[in-house]
């Protein structure tokens, strides 16, 4: 069996919000079909998600989330680490 999914990022993320969308309504994990696409709704283009999806851990190294937050931890944990802002900038 290969590593990863047969198929792209981008379909597998469109096959599951189909998926949700196809569950009956009055099942957990429904998707109202009213809702634009997941991308869309998150507000991120498909060039910035396919980057941070396959660069993530590179990008990120072990700690993610809003550059204040990722100040505090790093300051409460004594790390020696600054933001990574461009990779934040891809979320937006």
């Amino acid at each position: 069996m290969p590593d990863g999914l047969p198929f792209e990022l981008s379909d597998y993320l469109e096959w599951v919000d189909m998926t949700g969308r196809i569950i009956r309504e009055d099942k957990r994990g429904v998707i109202n079909a009213s809702l634009l696409p997941i991308l869309q709704r998150l507000n991120i283009s498909s060039e910035n998600w396919l980057c941070i999806a396959t660069e993530f851990g590179a990008r990120t190294g072990a700690v993610v989330g809003a550059e204040q937050s990722i100040v505090h931890y790093c300051d409460s944990n004594k790390l020696n680490r600054k933001p990574r802002s461009r990779h934040n900038r891809l979320l937006a």
